[in-house]
């Protein structure tokens, strides 16, 4: 493994919840105010970096190596909204193989090429896939390859449950090693009580939410676009909010090993949850008693 120059940071989410969204604009928040910046798409659906470089079309780390010829960085990489260097791993052929796979060959391949010792980053984001049971999907906070990992969550159940099971693998693994937890994101915000449950769910396991991102039209109107909210809406609240949370992300060194919950804990702590917004909604009981 070639020198890691910079910072390698993980961003995990279960899928459909934001997370490439959340990623592409902290890289464009990085990237403005004045960093160099590489985000590397670990899913399989290759779709990572499509609103930092207009949805247009980008040949993936797999689909070079399946070539057979010797695979060019320029060929697997395209620079983006100023000039995030773009790439995405890629994934097997549909129904063939591991998708956990491309993350290792990129990873692999990149080496190979020297892209940090060209590119000299000063961040490097990995966009994961943070759902799905498969060692290669844990390889980026396993291996040494970062040394920190965020995961996107909204107060949702299924989200949480995927944050948590990502939990235990940082548990597992940063005692040798491997990355430590920079915090929660939480993402897609609607309800009054969102924040409430992120929070209690944070502070449950040991860690804290770092950022709170609302739902909004705005996001959806630049992603329509093709584009990042920071491009295509820099004045927006949202924007400013992806540029605290990038700020915070470029600044804190504060990283812990979380202790995520057991599946009976989890499953009761929810149940207690969802006790709480039924009698907020109905009026049972004063919604702040209940909080």
């Amino acid at each position: 493994m070639s020198e890691r120059i910079g910072k390698h940071i993980a961003i995990y989410g279960k899928g459909g919840i934001g997370k490439s969204t959340t990623t592409s604009n902290i890289s464009a928040a990085l990237s403005e105010a004045g960093y160099k910046v590489i985000q590397i798409g670990c899913d399989p659906k290759s779709d990572s970096t499509n609103t930092l470089r207009g949805n247009n079309y980008l040949p993936t780390v797999l689909d070079s190596l399946r070539g057979g010829d010797k695979t060019r960085l320029d060929e697997i990489s395209a620079t983006g909204f100023n000039g995030v260097l773009c790439i995405e791993s890629g994934g097997p052929v549909p129904g063939v193989g591991c998708a956990g796979r491309g993350i290792n060959a990129a990873v692999t391949l990149l080496d190979e090429l020297k892209l940090f010792e060209e590119f000299t980053p000063d961040f490097t984001l990995y966009d994961v896939l943070g759902d799905v049971v498969c060692g290669g999907f844990a390889v980026p906070i396993r291996d040494g390859i970062t040394d920190r990992a965020y995961v996107v969550s909204s107060s949702d159940f299924m989200a949480i449950y995927a944050a948590n099971n990502l939990f235990k693998a940082i548990n597992k693994y940063a005692p040798s090693g491997g990355a430590k937890l920079g915090g929660v994101i939480g993402n897609g915000l609607s309800a009054g009580y969102s924040n409430s449950i992120l929070d209690d769910f944070a502070n449950r396991t040991g860690t804290k939410v770092v950022g709170y991102i609302p739902r909004s039209l705005v996001v959806s109107q630049s992603e329509l676009y093709g584009k990042t909210v920071i491009e295509a809406n820099p004045k927006s609240e949202h924007a400013d909010i992806y540029r605290n949370l990038a700020k915070h992300i470029a600044e804190s060194d504060d990283l812990v090993i979380p202790h995520p919950l057991g599946v009976s804990d989890l499953r009761d702590w929810a149940r207690d949850w969802g006790d709480k917004i039924y009698n907020m909604e109905t009026g049972v009981v004063n919604a702040f008693e209940a909080i």
